[in-house]
């Protein structure tokens, strides 16, 4: 087994940080250059990279794009990109810069069509975003939680062609208290999408608990690897199995 291993740079006003729980207001600021910080990721061996604009998954539409463009012009590997994209035209703009995959969350909910859509025509570039508070599906920012639960989120999308389901324990977002391996599991085995992790990484203990698990595709890491708590180069070695 081996598992993709996504260093996190979350944009708020053009500079790199960390939320707790998808709180604005509990911002902590790493960084003021966000290309600096894809190249110092590649440098350490990252192939692939997961931005979101925070702002613009709040605003819905893009608040941070100088931002984005400039990391995707730094970084040699392959870039996910979240936060407020729910137009085709938007997702098109982005693939069309050099993003590979753009993540859908709020638009998955509220125009699941968009993903189908969008899914069929550019197979494997489209990714939904699964973020859950409790088990129900939050949105806009987990601004708002729905009454949709997660593996009927993730059934929706079953037969739609997407490349992966991104799914985020909001709960233990950018708190370091371990991510939520008996739920992404429970995922990964109920769906026959492959599974990203994410939320509450606190050190390498998580990337070995991951490991084992069938259709777990990869790992979303920010704060561990911000507060040096996670090596990213051991972390790549100890993924590749």
């Amino acid at each position: 087994m081996s598992l993709i291993v996504f260093p996190a740079i979350d944009l708020k006003q053009g500079q790199v940080v960390r939320l707790a729980e998808g709180d604005m207001a509990r911002a902590t600021v790493y960084g003021d250059d966000p290309a600096a910080q894809a190249r110092a990721f590649a440098e350490a061996g990252a192939t692939h990279l997961h931005v979101v604009d925070l702002d613009g998954a709040f605003a819905g539409e893009a608040v941070n794009a100088g931002a984005v463009e400039a990391i995707v012009r730094a970084f040699p590997g392959k870039l996910q990109l979240g936060g407020g994209i729910r137009t085709r035209a938007a997702i098109d703009r982005w693939l069309s810069l050099g993003v590979e995959r753009v993540v859908i969350g709020t638009a998955a909910l509220t125009d699941p069509e968009l993903v189908r859509a969008t899914a069929r025509n550019l197979p494997g570039r489209i990714v939904v975003g699964v973020d859950a508070r409790d088990g129900m599906v939050a949105t806009h920012g987990w601004a708002d939680v729905s009454d949709v639960a997660v593996a009927e989120m993730a059934e929706r999308f079953a037969d739609a062609g997407v490349a992966a389901l991104l799914f985020t324990d909001v709960g233990r977002d950018g708190l370091l208290k371990g991510v939520n391996v008996e739920a992404t599991a429970a995922l990964a085995a109920a769906s026959s999408i492959p599974v990203i992790a994410s939320g509450g990484v606190a050190g390498i203990g998580d990337i070995h608990a991951l490991l084992p698990h069938s259709n777990i595709e990869g790992v979303i890491t920010g704060r561990a690897l911000y507060d040096g708590r996670l090596d990213l180069a051991q972390a790549l070695a100890v993924a590749r199995g």
